[in-house]
């Protein structure tokens, strides 16, 4: 456990989505597993909100709409 947290900070230092994962997508899964998703909410703000709404809107948009067109052109 240790070494990835040394690994973890070597990288932080260079990389802007190590950092982003380490300080708040990690802070965020704590605080949602400690105090819940209301907690959450509040000490983050609207932002979770509209990055789960957009996550699974891209995600379902990609898995129901564009791979059905693209298998269908390429059967039909």
């Amino acid at each position: 456990m240790n070494t990835v947290i040394t690994t973890l900070n070597h990288l932080a230092a260079k990389n802007f989505i190590i950092r982003l994962y380490k300080y708040y997508i990690i802070d965020s899964i704590l605080i949602t597993k400690r105090e819940g998703f209301k907690a959450l909410l509040r000490k983050r703000g609207w932002k979770v909100l509209a990055f789960i709404i957009g996550y699974y809107a891209v995600r379902d948009t990609l898995l129901y709409v564009i791979v059905p067109l693209l298998i269908a052109k390429s059967i039909f």
